[in-house]
């Protein structure tokens, strides 16, 4: 009995302290610095399978993909961290909006139809799965090495698809795919066990839902590397605050050329 109490207060407790936290929708917008030259995406090099990869003109380089309109760059991963320095450091459970509990594992789609990745960038969850589709008339292949979430390179046929044999579990590191037949194909993927992540659109723009009130760190992460260098990693001090509102962040610039 008195441990049956025990749980309902526990229970309880957990209940109140998430009524309790509140909620906030945090937007912003990160762009490529104002005293530099925007970079054009340049032709890349192919020299396998030209006739198939070359059919809808040149592959461009998509490392780099600033909008000359707004200086928006696009495939910034943009995320919360507990403001702790310790980077393997998880929120409390009720900084996790309730809504959350509902959400279940999804696909997450990779595809190549026509000899570049599509997404170039992509961000997944603890539990998701990775598809591999080709579309494409010809053979490609999708080869990653992890710490957590394998090795893995399979060959993908031409119009078929591949699907990754386990759910995504935890990676603290981004995590790099290729297609070693075409070796200028290349693409990332960032898992989080949180909700508190988002990527940047054409304008770079992003919006982070449900982010909880209070102090936290957001970092900025691009495959040519973190804004603040490895200071960066830990992110930087952001105050949440506003509750039930949408919080607008002023623009940051990044410069994601490459170091």
């Amino acid at each position: 009995m008195r441990l049956l109490l025990s749980c309902v207060c526990c229970c309880a407790l957990v209940s109140v302290a998430s009524a309790q936290q509140q909620w906030v929708t945090v937007k912003g917008q990160v762009v490529f610095p104002a005293n530099k030259p925007i970079p054009k995406p340049a032709a890349l090099k192919v020299e396998v399978d030209k006739k198939e990869c070359l059919a809808k003109g040149a592959v461009l380089d998509e490392s780099i993909l600033v909008n000359p309109k707004n200086r928006g760059i696009k495939n910034v991963v943009v995320y919360l961290r507990p403001n702790n320095p310790n980077l393997k450091a998880d929120f409390a459970a009720n900084q996790i909006h309730p809504a959350d509990a509902k959400r279940k594992p999804e696909e997450v789609v990779i595809d190549q139809p026509c000899c570049a990745f599509v997404k170039r960038v992509t961000v997944a969850r603890v539990g998701d799965t990775i598809v591999v589709k080709n579309p494409a008339p010809i053979a490609h292949n999708f080869f990653w090495d992890t710490a957590n979430n394998g090795t893995h390179n399979p060959t993908i046929a031409k119009q078929t698809d591949w699907t990754m044999p386990n759910p995504l579990v935890k990676e603290t590191t981004p995590i790099q795919y290729k297609c070693t037949i075409h070796p200028w194909m290349a693409g990332y993927v960032r898992i989080f066990d949180h909700p508190y992540y988002a990527i940047t659109d054409e304008d770079g723009k992003f919006e982070i839902k449900n982010a909880p009130v209070g102090n936290f760190q957001i970092v900025y992460w691009h495959e040519n590397g973190v804004r603040g260098g490895a200071k960066g990693r830990a992110g930087e001090a952001i105050q949440i605050a506003g509750a039930g509102a949408t919080m607008e962040m002023k623009p940051v610039d990044f410069d994601v050329s490459p170091k």
